[in-house]
């Protein structure tokens, strides 16, 4: 395996690895990792892993749900794979290698309760792809779209079960706009700002499928704050 580097979380209770110059995860992961709040017992959907950090903070903080990281690069699959293990979460964890377009409920013992997704931002063919082909394909719509996302959260997903999701606030419209037209009903939002004042970045959603219409906005999410730290509420996300 190429070199790897690690961080820990929550007092040194989480050791995650991860690529030394591939894809490595960003502040997106922990922002989205602290959305679902999944009932004991429920089971849950990473689409595109990576390195199977958010499964990792899921599972450190529901003791009682169980969580399948779907990861198509094989490098990644193989380091999440490496996590789960050293993190002793083999029981709850479980990482396919896998296009998860090609995902059968069998596979994942669906339909399930929660499918979360931290994906490609950007079109295939906007602005420059990075030459590094493990940056380049979770950034980039390479392997798989946004129309694509939404119809396999569609299809693994059982009535009333919910996908959370983080995504560029430009292509929120987008993003919206593919939910309803699966019957994934956006009931949750949450705008992300670098800095109070700031033009948002991000959009945080929640949907249910098969759910009544009614969005709820959240007040929006400041990064940092005055001080150029963390904001408090950024900082308990980081939290247990």
């Amino acid at each position: 395996m190429a070199h790897i580097t690690y961080d820990t979380f929550f007092n040194s209770r989480l050791r995650v690895a991860q690529p030394g110059y591939g894809y490595r995860y960003s502040l997106d992961a922990i922002l989205l990792a602290a959305l679902p709040r999944p009932k004991p017992g429920q089971d849950l959907i990473d689409l595109g892993t990576g390195c199977g950090i958010i499964p990792l903070i899921l599972a450190f903080r529901n003791t009682e749900i169980h969580i399948t990281g779907v990861e198509v690069q094989p490098e990644l699959a193989q380091l999440a794979d490496m996590n789960v293990s050293n993190n002793g979460m083999r029981e709850r964890i479980r990482i396919i290698h896998e296009d998860f377009r090609r995902l059968s409920l069998e596979t994942v013992n669906g339909p399930v309760d929660w499918i979360v997704s931290n994906p490609p931002y950007r079109r295939a063919a906007s602005g420059r792809v990075n030459p590094n082909c493990q940056r380049a394909q979770a950034r980039h719509e390479i392997n798989v779209n946004l129309h694509q996302l939404i119809n396999t959260a569609k299809r693994l997903l059982r009535t009333g079960g919910r996908f959370a999701t983080i995504y560029p606030s430009e292509r929120a419209v987008e993003l919206l706009s593919e939910m309803c037209s699966a019957g994934l009903e956006p009931k949750w939002l949450q705008s992300v700002h670098s800095q109070s004042g700031d033009p948002a970045k991000l959009v945080m959603v929640q949907a249910v499928l098969g759910g009544k219409p009614g969005l709820r906005f959240e007040a929006p999410l400041v990064i940092y704050g005055s001080d150029g730290e963390y904001s408090d509420a950024v900082q308990d996300m980081m939290n247990p």
